[in-house]
């Protein structure tokens, strides 16, 4: 894993897209702990409402899991889950502003763009949930970094996780682009599924994408993997996705938030212990949200290309946020002292006795 550097010698920066987001973070009256009220005589932190969203991708795993499974309800008691599917983290960055969210299933790149823009104030990361589960897929005639020279290549949506993946890997790979689109390659941020459809047309040569929807690429139409971002990170471990609650809702409802992420804990270990159930309820989870299930061939392959995770990978944060500045999605510089508060995820693990995780230096754990 990559190690942080000692503490925050390196600042980072908030990505420029979502630039009214600051605005309505700053709009006291939509705060995101509204959609619940504490029982102030007892001060028990228990919300009415939790509005959680995530993706209808493998990638998110757990939370597809969690809903389908019961398993978010079961721990909530009388709050009331409302959920929410997005395509992309800079979507769901904007809901959580706008007092939507309370908590989302969310990248590394958006959740730093949010904290940013809120000077650290708006959101906390409380745990991980899932790392690896992203490729670079191409078509037949691509067999290396200079075969792209000219070439069109889509991501799920500018300044999210995979976007800034991509753009830093050509770089990486002296490869000229811009989030303007001009330079070497063209770069499209394009909905998923319309990326599948693009990738049949011809219209695009690849994608940085998400499972399942790399594994959609590779099965169905034909695309091949030229970079597998596992490659990219010491011992193949990176954060994928992570779990965030708005700030001021984990310290007004500290219960439901804790309740949460056992329900998360639990998802993920649902995940982890027995892969076909799993499999099948990420189906029914996907079918319940609105989505196509996956296919068996592409759902197997995808499958073994992620791990469920509640650990957040704090030892790769630092770097994801570095790479977000140096793809040009970055502008202004942001000390992330502080974006973890994993207290309450370690008091969840301690009573399960397993082994707590680590903030690596940026939070409380």
């Amino acid at each position: 894993m990559r190690l942080i550097a000692p503490p925050l010698r390196r600042t980072l920066a908030a990505l420029v897209v979502a630039p009214l987001v600051l605005a309505v973070a700053a709009c006291g009256g939509d705060s995101s702990a509204d959609g619940g009220t504490a029982d102030s005589s007892t001060g028990s932190g228990v919300a009415d409402e939790l509005r959680l969203g995530y993706f209808a991708n493998l990638t998110h795993a757990p939370a597809l899991i969690g809903v389908q499974q019961g398993l978010f309800d079961k721990e909530l008691g009388d709050t009331t889950l409302t959920t929410q599917v997005f395509n992309a983290g800079p979507d769901e960055v904007e809901a959580l502003f706008a007092g939507a969210l309370d908590a989302a299933y969310i990248g590394p790149s958006p959740t730093i763009n949010a904290y940013g823009q809120s000077d650290g104030d708006a959101v906390r990361i409380i745990a991980g949930a899932a790392s690896g589960g992203a490729q670079l897929v191409v078509r037949e005639g691509i067999d290396t970094s200079a075969d792209l020279k000219g070439a069109t290549l889509a991501t799920p949506q500018l300044g999210n996780t995979q976007d800034v993946a991509l753009r830093t890997w050509l770089t990486d790979e002296g490869l000229e682009n811009s989030v303007e689109g001009t330079g070497d390659v063209t770069i499209t941020p394009t909905p998923n599924a319309d990326t599948l459809n693009l990738f049949r047309a011809g219209d695009v040569d690849g994608a940085w994408l998400p499972e399942p929807w790399a594994s959609r690429l590779v099965v169905e139409a034909g695309a091949k993997v030229l970079v597998d971002e596992r490659d990219l990170w010491p011992e193949g471990a990176f954060v994928t996705t992570h779990l965030i609650v708005a700030t001021e809702f984990l310290e007004k409802y500290p219960d439901t938030v804790s309740a949460l992420l056992r329900g998360h804990v639990a998802a993920v270990q649902f995940a982890t212990d027995d892969a076909d159930a799993a499999k099948a309820s990420v189906n029914e989870g996907l079918r319940a949200a609105g989505s196509d299930a996956i296919p068996a061939a592409v759902l197997d392959r995808a499958w073994e290309e992620l791990t469920p995770t509640w650990d957040p990978i704090a030892s790769g944060l630092e770097q994801s946020a570095e790479d977000g500045f140096r793809a040009g999605t970055t502008e202004t510089e942001v000390d992330l002292d502080g974006i973890y508060d994993l207290r309450l995820l370690n008091g969840v693990l301690a009573g399960l006795t397993l082994d707590p995780v680590s903030a690596g230096g940026l939070g409380q754990d």
